[in-house]
This record gives structure tokens, C-alpha cells and sequence, in this order.
């Protein structure tokens, strides 16, 4: 029975990395935000517009919950879900935890395209874009580190990257 959490700020590759992991270690793949979504029939950005940051998370709570119940799965969580509701702490007694890390330039290169579709980064660019990231991940960061393991997931520039830092962590997590 292995369960294997993926958390990380938005955009530091938890789903593109969870997939190629899933597929390597025959383990089912969940992305937490997606299986959200299927259940309510809504999207993130909609349930934020709906129900607030604060109904968002205790939905994200709910889901999480039943999730860490299944057996033998990756699951790429939200940015923001191990800050929530003692869910570091749900997801390390359930399963193996791991860290996506990246510095703040990095995020923000990779955030950029994504902004439109992202509820906390609305009307957000440049150094706007810069100092939010900055400040929430410095408020998120001591939540990720509680994770049991602590992956640089800079060098994830094309497929090949992907699949060897993929390979690298299924190592760690089975040796």
C-alpha cells in the first residue's frame, strides 16, 4: 500500500511530475484539484467565487480526507492544502510526502502564462506578480518542509527532465 503526496507551490510541477511517477511506479494518479472539481461539478475558480477562500479549503479538506484513504496513489495536491486544516499533518501520518521545490524566480517564470486561471493571482503581473509569490511562500514554506522528503524540482525544462527526475524519486521512495 503506498500513497505518495506531492506538494509544492502552484506551478512548481506536482501533476506533470505525479503523472510520469504514476506511470512509472504503477501507482494510480490523482489530482487533487481535478477530483474537486469532478465531485462538485464546479470549477476551483468558481467554488472560490461561490463559497471564499475559506468554504474552498473545507471542501479541499473533505476531498483530501477521502482521498488519503485509497490505496496505492500519487496525489498532486493543491498549493495551498498542506496550509489548511492540519493537512501536512493528515497527509505524513497517511502517506510519504514530497516537497517540490523551487526559488521564486522560477515560480514566477512559470506562473506567468498561468495567472488567468489561478483565483489568488487575478490582476497580479510584473513585480506585483514577484512580491506576492514572495510573501506567500515564505508564509507556505515552513508547511511544505514538514514533508519527509525535499526534491529540487527546478530542472524540469522538457519530458526527459521529467521523466529522470521521476525516476530519481521513485529510487527514494522504494529503495
Amino acid at each position: 500500500m503506498q500513497r505518495i503526496f506531492l506538494v509544492g507551490y502552484m506551478c512548481a510541477g506536482k501533476t506533470t511530475l505525479g503523472k510520469v511517477l504514476s506511470e512509472q511506479t504503477n501507482l494510480s494518479f490523482i489530482d487533487l484539484d481535478q477530483f474537486i472539481e469532478e465531485c462538485y461539478l464546479r470549477t476551483i475558480p468558481q467554488l472560490f467565487e461561490e463559497r471564499g477562500e475559506n468554504g474552498f479549503r473545507e471542501i479541499e479538506r473533505k476531498v483530501l480526507c477521502e482521498v488519503a484513504g485509497f490505496d496505492d496513489v500519487v496525489i498532486s495536491t493543491g498549493g495551498g492544502t498542506p496550509c489548511f486544516h492540519g493537512n501536512m499533518a493528515l497527509m505524513n501520518s497517511a502517506g510519504t510526502t514530497v516537497y517540490l521545490k523551487l526559488p521564486v524566480g522560477e515560480l514566477v517564470k512559470r506562473i506567468e502564462p498561468h495567472k488567468g486561471t489561478r483565483p489568488l493571482l487575478k490582476n497580479r503581473s510584473g513585480d506585483g506578480l514577484k512580491q506576492f509569490v514572495e510573501k506567500s511562500l515564505a508564509e507556505r514554506t515552513p508547511y511544505y518542509e514538514q514533508a519527509q522528503i525535499v526534491l529540487n524540482a527546478e530542472m524540469m525544462d522538457s519530458q526527459t527532465d521529467v521523466n529522470t527526475l521521476a525516476g530519481r524519486l521513485g529510487e527514494i521512495l522504494f529503495s
